[in-house]
């Protein structure tokens, strides 16, 4: 029998039926709906104009198996009380989500696919979805996937709700892989100019190195280690610098946007490339995380310019605030755009929720 800690009765908060009933009815009425936790991604995409859907109150553990590090929560779930929970057991969402708010709930993090700067060693969100459960656009409840990783068979429609901002479905319940905190966990800091902290990012990304974090804030390179006393000590050896006193707290500063870099008025540019493109050649500010493969960029060049750019490079870029009169994510070529609008009539048929969000 595996170590199972239930946290909530399987019946209390469980809104689920309700939750239908309002899409279901939404789909006969031909009415819009904007599924909504806590609100702390609301800035991500542009604002829907529909009727907002409440899962707030749709929370709690349903059940956490640390012997299996598996756990399964409710949407509204908090963040916070997931994480406390891990950390009482010493493991931990390998993901490391950000939360842009102390109510951040688990479904605004999935469905918006939100990792932080473990991503590139641990892996993105979707990577640790087992399960969920669903309701469609019709009102029906539906569940994919299971809480092994061997579950997975066809088509992995948990992960598919993994990254659909709410345009295919309401996000129910969520079966996760959750890992061990590492026992030691250290960072170094040395002063790089960008173009030789990126070229460093991706040398040591090669080599056997206990690495879950690459960061480099314009002046300085920051690189955290992660495992046993053994591995950590010796990579500190071999790579040098100096050690970041309070280092989870500038970890946890990078992730939610409150170092200084992110406190202005400019326009803030997310823009995804392989970690080994170059260095783009637009005028502002940069910060680079994921070990050069996530880069915020911060300037007035134009939305046009900053694309173009991106996709030369062979990435994208997602406006995070400013110029609110510009599409948020990259448009998608036709191709994808004609699989992404199959997908949607076949979730949402009848176009309860508004995918305006991430399509224009």
């Amino acid at each position: 029998m595996p170590d199972q800690d239930h946290m909530v009765p399987p019946g209390e908060h469980d809104l689920s039926e309700f939750i239908a009933a309002r899409v279901s009815e939404a789909a006969s009425e031909g009415i819009t709906l904007r599924i909504e936790g806590s609100g702390s991604k609301s800035f991500l995409g542009r604002l829907s104009n529909g009727e907002i859907l409440p899962l707030r109150e749709h929370r709690g553990i349903i059940h956490y198996q640390p012997g299996e590090l598996v756990l399964t929560a409710r949407a509204g779930t908090p963040l916070a009380d997931i994480e406390t929970r891990l950390a009482a057991h010493g493991q931990m969402l390998a993901f490391e989500p950000p939360h842009f708010d102390p109510d951040a709930t688990l479904g605004g993090t999935i469905a918006c696919n939100l990792s932080g700067p473990r991503r590139p060693w641990a892996g993105a969100a979707r990577d640790f979805v087992l399960g969920i459960r669903m309701i469609n656009g019709r009102g029906e409840i539906l569940h994919f996937g299971g809480e092994v990783m061997k579950n997975v068979a066809g088509y992995d429609l948990s992960r598919l709700m993994t990254g659909s901002f709410g345009t295919l479905g309401v996000l129910l319940e969520i079966s996760l892989k959750v890992l061990p905190k590492p026992p030691v966990e250290l960072t170094l800091v040395q002063e790089r100019e960008p173009a030789e902290a990126l070229r460093l990012m991706n040398v040591w990304a090669g080599r056997p190195l206990p690495l879950s974090g690459a960061a480099h804030d314009g002046a300085n390179l920051y690189l955290r280690l992660s495992g046993t006393t053994t591995a950590v000590a010796a990579a500190r050896q071999r790579l040098g610098g100096d050690i970041l006193e309070e280092d989870d707290a500038w970890w946890r500063r990078l992730r939610e946007h409150e170092l200084g870099f992110f406190h202005h008025d400019d326009p803030l540019w997310r823009i995804s490339l392989p970690a080994t493109a170059p260095l783009l050649d637009l005028p502002g500010r940069w910060l680079l995380d994921w070990g050069g493969a996530q880069r915020w960029y911060s300037g007035a060049t134009a939305p046009t310019a900053v694309r173009r750019a991106a996709a030369r490079a062979g990435g994208h870029a997602t406006l995070y605030r400013g110029h609110t009169e510009t599409a948020r994510f990259q448009p998608l070529p036709p191709p994808l755009l004609a699989l992404h609008q199959r997908l949607k009539t076949a979730f949402d048929p009848f176009g309860v929720f508004d995918s305006s969000r991430i399509l224009t």
